[in-house]
Parts: C-alpha cells; structure tokens; sequence
C-alpha cells in the first residue's frame, strides 16, 4: 500500500465507483478503498438474511419469504432514465457489457387521491383521463412544441428565447391549468420543488423532452430501465472498470485517515499503519465528517409484497411520484416497485419503497399516504437517514465529497453529482455524446 497514487477513493458507493472508473479511463493511477467488507456503501444491495440483520436484530424471516439469495434489495432504489445521464456516462465507459438492463413497465402520477400513467406525447395527452377534453388540447400543443423543439434550429423556437424566459411564462402561453403543471413539472421534468418556474424554461424544456425521447426508445410503459439483480451490479460493474485500466481496490480497510500537510492540501490516506500518499482524495461524506454540513433528511418506507402496486396495470416494475401540492408538503413523494421480473425478489414477490424528504419526525404518519397506495404489505422497514453536502473548499485542500443520496427514484441529480465532481477532479467534462444504440443492445425487451 506504501506507493504514490493520483487519486485514492474512499467508499464504493455507486458514486465514488463511477468516478474511480472514469478517472482510471483517463489513465490516473487510482487506488480504491472501503472500510466495508462490501461493495456499495450506502447504495448496497441487501440479500433477506442482510435485510433482516439490519432492521430486525438477530430475528430470522419469516420462511414465507423465499429463499434469502433471491432477494437484492437496493438501499438507494433508482431507476435509470432510458436516453439520460447515466445510460451515457455506462456508454461513454463502455460498462454496459458487464450489465444487463431491462425496461421498466409503468410511470405513474398521484393525482387528487388517484393513481394515472403519466402522459409524456401529444398522443398520449389526448387519451389521458389526467385532464379535461379543452386541458388536453392545450397540453397537447405543448406537448408537440416540446418534441419538434432543436436548439440549434431557431424555426422550432416559435420566436421564444428559452434562455431568457422563465418555465412559468413559456407555461403561460399554453394557458394550462396548475394540475397539469404539476405532473409535467415534477412527473416528467422530474423537479423535486417549484423553484424551476422562476428559472429559464431552457432546461424544463428539455427535460420534458429527455423523458419522452427515453419513453419512445423502449417502446415500453416508462421511460425508464432497471439492471437485472438490482442496483449493487453497478459498483461492482465500474470497479471492475477501474481494474482492467489498473486501478486497484481494497475493501476491508478499518480507520481510513486522511492526512493533510501544514497548508491543508491533503498529502494521503492512513490505513493499518501503512500510508498511500495522493494528490486528490474522492469520498462519501462518512469518510470526511468535519467537511461536511447536513441539509435534510430523508425518510423511507422498504415494503416486501405479494403484488404489484394497485391501480398501476399490474406493473411489475413501476415508479409512482406524489407531487408535493397534492399531498400538502414542500417536498415530493416517491414510489419505487420492482420484482421477480428483475431478479430483485422470488417469484411472486415485489419489492416497493416509499421516500421523501423528511418534514417532521415520525417517518410513519409522514409516509402514510404512500404507504396506503401499496395495499397489503407482507413486511415493512422504516428508517430515516441524514442527508449532507460538502461544506468545504474542494480547490483548497483537495479533497472531493460526494452529496448523500436524495430520496428521488430516478439517477439525474445523483449523475449531476458525480460529472460535476469530475469536472472539479480534473478540470474536464465527460463527453457524453455517444451513440445511445448501445444502450438498447444492453437492455432486454
């Protein structure tokens, strides 16, 4: 371990994996570490067995369950947007051999007390019992100006500056009612507040755009595609990356201590008395407690069922977002269901989580509403977790702290995070144009 390293990573989150792949792709000399004896950190996958440890003690589960290898349940469930960052990025790095993808069957919103498919395409809006028969006119004109729109050909534009209008007055022109704005905004743009309508409608137009390119791309009933057994197949797929362009990995490493020199620039990182030196360290905030300061936290429900979510087409695999309005909250609510049909569970089990951000202190009363949206539960988890940010100055000593995970269940912002990180690590952006025909060789129909 006494050698000299560009960049030692500490944890094996699916964050600190992606960037120590992508940083070993650019011919750093990385080494890898984790005080766990496991991949993952926070976004591990957990067998029965684990799942119970965790939540329940020395209890067993109950036999009823199945099989405790059958069951990868994901600390940190996300679906990955079909045409978005993350299937880029796996291209980019040419992860995608190691994985197996497969679509995800529905994209649901809650609206006043109900469950609807999302509709994301002029076609799809005039079918939707989301909206009144003049709503839908108006949504579908939207709805068509969005997919014919191209920032590079000023003829889609309509006469609008994207970049100096705000969402809310490019919203405005279509004259649509705040239901309809509300499952746009936070259904398919994927905003998790309202502060997007005062900023320019440049990126709430192509977010909208992004979730209906990713709808078209599968022909399913979501934009969205899942990894076969579950999230903990990507640390492990881009540690793999790492391996074969030299990076070197070690899990098991108690009491991993950062060293700095007199000026603060960190100079390496102490394990068992052996010393790595570095010129940059990347970590998860568990690693650098002091360069961190909370924000929020999140609370969530883990559910083992017997059937799919109600009211979503028997989807075995379906996300469910609750905007905040409609619940009364400042924040959204989020349902994430997989099964058997990933590998995620034994047959004719599925696998739900609620999530939100945490506005009070009992995660219970808090998750009710979509709690009750799941029906019958064989088993249910609750937990709550801190959520930080880095509080500290990355070009100051070096040092590049990942933000905890959010309690969204799809990848953007956690991607956002990690190319954001690598912009700072190296001064470079990932070029993410890649030919996203990959990705449909990667995922099964």
């Amino acid at each position: 371990m006494d050698e000299d390293y560009d960049v030692i990573v500490l944890g094996t989150g699916l964050k600190e994996c992606i960037l120590s792949g992508l940083l070993s792709v650019d011919g750093l000399k990385v080494l890898h570490m984790d005080k766990n004896d496991y991949y993952g950190g926070e976004s591990s996958s957990l067998n029965l067995i684990q799942l119970w440890k965790r939540f329940r003690g020395n209890d067993k589960p109950p036999e009823e369950l199945g099989t405790s290898k059958e069951y990868n349940v994901d600390m940190i469930p996300k679906f990955a947007m079909a045409n978005g960052t993350l299937v880029r990025v796996l291209i980019h790095t040419d992860v995608t051999k190691y994985l197996n993808f497969k679509a995800v069957d529905g994209s649901f919103v809650y609206n006043k007390g109900k469950i609807y498919k999302v509709p994301a395409t002029d076609v799809e809006a005039l079918k939707s019992p989301l909206m009144g028969l003049f709503e839908k006119r108006r949504a579908r004109k939207f709805f068509l100006y969005v997919q014919d729109f191209d920032e590079s050909d000023p003829k889609t534009h309509e006469g609008m500056d994207l970049n100096k209008i705000t969402a809310k007055e490019f919203i405005a022109k279509y004259e649509l009612e705040d239901d309809t704005i509300d499952f746009i905004g936070h259904a398919l743009a994927l905003f998790t507040d309202d502060i997007y309508l005062a900023q320019p409608a440049m990126d709430f137009v192509k977010r909208v755009k992004l979730y209906a390119e990713s709808l078209a791309r599968f022909q399913a009933g979501s934009p969205y595609i899942y990894p076969m057994y579950g999230l903990g197949e990507l640390p492990q797929a881009f540690a793999r990356l790492s391996a074969v362009y030299g990076g070197t990995y070690m899990l098991n490493k108690p009491q991993c201590k950062v060293e700095f020199d007199e000026g603060g620039k960190v100079v390496g990182v102490t394990s068992e008395g052996e010393t790595a030196k570095c010129k940059k360290v990347v970590c998860d905030p568990s690693y650098l407690p002091d360069k961190v300061q909370k924000v929020g936290k999140v609370a969530r429900a883990i559910c083992i069922m017997s059937h799919p979510i109600p009211n979503t087409n028997d989807s075995h695999s379906a996300q469910v977002i609750l905007p905040q309005k409609q619940l009364g909250r400042k924040s959204d609510m989020y349902l994430f269901c997989c099964s058997y049909f990933h590998n995620v569970a034994p047959k004719g089990k599925y696998i739900a989580f609620v999530s939100t951000e945490a506005e009070t202190d009992d995660p219970e009363k808090e998750l009710k509403p979509g709690v009750d949206i799941l029906g019958a539960v064989d088993e249910i988890f609750y937990e709550t977790y801190d959520r930080f940010v880095p509080s500290h100055d990355s070009a100051a000593d070096n040092c590049f702290i990942s933000k905890s995970y959010d309690p969204t269940t799809h990848f953007e912002s956690t991607v956002m995070d990690v190319l954001d990180m690598y912009s700072k690590i190296t001064g470079k952006v990932v070029d993410l144009s890649v030919d996203l025909s990959a990705a449909s060789a990667a995922a099964e129909e």
